[in-house]
């Protein structure tokens, strides 16, 4: 059977794009690699804001604090499966599974961006997606740092919405 170049080619793709989120979460640094004896149950892309407040932090000076994330998690067809929101830090499947977990280890991933992250899950609650999630991968970030822009006492309680991107990988023991 010969493969038209059409078909060879639209073949490629697909591979790429089926593999693309495994191979990342291979080559992610060995801070945030999952142990091995897990296997991926669901790949997902975050869409979303985190939100941010000047306010004084613990050594008298001005800061952006970080107060939590509200995402969109959705397939590789751009269909919403789920949420991300915090805290405290929980995952939600549409289906009502939620899992909630224990950050073990980050990776800096350039300006900008926020660190990469490992997450041990907690066991779900319900029964669903969310089932049987022993890790959560956060990679390929995109945005979502504190503001460039002042924090001092004459903007102490201002909030601030900062836009991010990530792949959210799922993984369950084998």
């Amino acid at each position: 059977m010969t493969i038209q170049p059409l078909t060879r080619a639209a073949l490629a793709a697909t591979l790429i794009v089926s593999f693309s989120h495994v191979a990342l979460a291979d080559m992610a640094p060995a801070e945030v690699q999952v142990p091995d004896g897990n296997t991926v149950a669901l790949e997902t892309v975050g869409v979303g804001a985190i939100t941010y407040m000047c306010e004084t932090q613990d050594d008298g000076n001005m800061g952006w604090v970080f107060k939590g994330p509200h995402a969109a998690l959705n397939d590789s067809d751009g269909t919403q499966v789920g949420s991300y929101y915090g805290p405290p830090a929980t995952w939600e499947a549409l289906d009502g599974s939620k899992i909630t977990g224990t950050q073990l280890a980050t990776a800096a991933n350039g300006d900008g961006n926020i660190p990469l992250q490992l997450v041990e899950a907690n066991p779900a609650e319900g029964e669903g997606a969310m089932s049987g999630v022993s890790y959560i991968q956060r990679l390929n970030t995109q945005g979502g740092v504190a503001p460039d822009v002042a924090c001092d006492m004459d903007h102490d309680g201002a909030t601030a919405v900062v836009t991010y991107q990530a792949d959210y990988i799922f993984w369950a023991a084998e």
